[in-house]
């Protein structure tokens, strides 16, 4: 073989190694670059889970100050205002702007003007007296007419005298004071001796009007309306269950507000369990605050000794407490009536104590003023439901057993149904 054709094949045998070895190195370069590009790849997308964690937490932490935010917007327009701001204006975040309801949450709540409730006017005692007289006249059964029929014949028997005292009886005049105002009217001349109904009808007028008894003699001003009365004055009512006592309350307070006295009023009824908030119905209505207890069954003496302390502390005209309704029978209970007294006395005196009572009740309701009386001590009766019925003469019985004047009488199921007792227009209205 010659020197050319072994060089030739040395050539070819070199070339063919170095196109092996150029293909074991692109292939081993590829598979780095493979492994490499996978690598890439699995940390590029680790790194987006991570990224996407991120932005949801802080989306999620967006809403939640969002939803905080709203919830402040909310309970300010309940509260009847809008929530201060500080006048500063926070830059917002871009996550703000990834969530619209975020946005909407962000945006301040408008303002409201707080709800005022309306107060009522009441109608002045004046205009309350015309009705009273009106009211009376209207009735059809007052026992003072049926006394002038009878009086009003020509002659009058024995059996008519019976009549006039079964007349007078029935209407709760009283046994006592039956007799005594027959008696009276046998011997007046004006009646036994003529028929004319005009002389008879004032003489009648006058012997009730004795009984009653007239502004002269009897002083039927509520104490807090005296010129020498303390401030604050305080007004104790008391009554059985049943008589409208807390009603009678409320209504009292609406008479002050009417005469321009600011009022307070005390709920030391705390064995009722609607009672306080029957007071505070009645108090609203003309913006007088009543001072109650958080809890049912509390001590009535406590609470009426912070009422006494509040009205002396905010100089209110007029402080009524209202009791609870007692059993004229339980000692005991009559006895914390007597308690209530003396702890309110501790802060202020007690210029007032108000029996309520049911004028239908008749003589029953005697019994339980009796106790009362002995109990805590009487200044005045509010007689309700006094219409001008038959059971009208509780008026006279009630002074006469009692020696306090009525000084109030209720007339109907409205608020401003309660008045001054005028005794001259009770008896002119039960002979109208």
């Amino acid at each position: 073989m010659d020197t050319s054709l072994m060089l030739s094949v040395a050539i070819a045998v070199v070339a063919v190694i170095a196109v092996v070895a150029g293909l074991l190195i692109w292939r081993s370069r590829r598979r780095r670059n493979d492994a490499l590009a996978t690598k890439s790849a699995a940390t590029r997308q680790d790194g987006g889970a991570v990224g996407d964690t991120g932005s949801q937490d802080g989306r999620s932490t967006a809403t939640a100050a969002a939803a905080s935010q709203a919830e402040q917007a909310e309970q300010a327009e309940r509260a009847g205002s809008a929530p201060q701001s500080t006048g500063v204006q926070q830059p917002a975040s871009s996550a703000d702007f990834s969530s619209g309801s975020a946005q909407t949450a962000q945006k301040p709540a408008e303002a409201t003007q707080p709800t005022v409730p309306s107060t009522e006017q009441p109608e002045s005692s004046d205009s309350r007296l015309v009705r009273l007289k009106a009211r009376l006249s209207k009735s059809s059964n007052a026992f003072g007419r049926a006394l002038f029929s009878i009086l009003a014949k020509d002659h009058l028997s024995e059996s008519d005298w019976e009549d006039v005292e079964d007349t007078l009886l029935l209407a709760d005049v009283g046994a006592q004071a039956s007799e005594e105002l027959v008696d009276e009217l046998r011997n007046d001349a004006r009646i036994t001796g003529t028929a004319d109904p005009a002389q008879v009808k004032e003489a009648l007028r006058a012997k009730l009007l004795a009984l009653v008894g007239t502004g002269a003699d009897v002083d039927r001003r509520l104490n807090a309306d005296k010129p020498d009365a303390h401030k604050p004055g305080v007004i104790i009512m008391v009554g059985v269950n049943g008589t409208g006592k807390t009603t009678t309350a409320g209504k009292l307070a609406r008479l002050f507000v009417a005469e321009g006295k600011s009022v307070m009023m005390g709920a030391a009824d705390t064995f009722r369990a609607a009672a306080a908030d029957q007071l505070e119905t009645w108090g609203a209505k003309v913006a007088v605050p009543v001072v109650r207890s958080d809890k049912d069954g509390a001590d009535p003496a406590s609470v009426a000794f912070e009422a006494a302390q509040r009205a002396k502390d905010e100089h209110a005209d007029v402080l009524i407490i209202d009791t609870a309704g007692r059993l004229q029978n339980k000692a005991n209970l009559m006895d914390e009536l007597g308690k209530i007294r003396r702890v309110t006395e501790k802060v202020l005196p007690v210029d007032e104590v108000l029996l309520v009572l049911d004028a239908t009740t008749g003589q029953n309701g005697m019994a339980q003023a009796k106790v009362f009386a002995e109990a805590i001590g009487l200044t005045g009766v509010v007689l309700s439901k006094l219409d001008g019925s038959a059971k009208g003469g509780i008026v006279i019985s009630v002074q006469k057993e009692l020696g306090v004047p009525v000084k109030l009488v209720g007339l109907g199921e409205g608020p401003d149904d309660l008045a001054p007792f005028d005794a001259a227009g009770f008896v002119d209205g039960i002979l109208a």
